[in-house]
């Protein structure tokens, strides 16, 4: 089982303040661009900026990380399921 690359991307996009593509994550990771581009899709806060233009004509995503705030409020009880038919 591989380790979650979650946070490293995170991290790599809040550092840069112009959003990184997938090419370019992936050459800071030390992974692929499928990878990449697999991952940004369950990363939280992780968007597309914009799109520039490719050599050969298509279009790339520029991705964008939005940053946690610091005072954001957390739940103050944790939530607990309860199951049907059982008292």
């Amino acid at each position: 089982m591989q380790l979650s690359r979650h946070q490293h991307i995170r991290e790599a996009l809040l550092a840069s303040e112009d959003g990184l593509k997938a090419k370019e994550l992936a050459a800071q990771l030390n992974t692929t661009c499928r990878t990449i581009r697999k991952a940004v899709k369950n990363v939280w806060g992780v968007y597309i900026d914009r799109w520039d233009t490719a050599p050969r004509g298509q279009y790339s995503a520029v991705y964008m990380c939005i940053p946690i705030p610091e005072n954001a409020p957390h739940p103050t009880a944790r939530y607990t399921p309860t199951q049907k038919g059982i008292a």
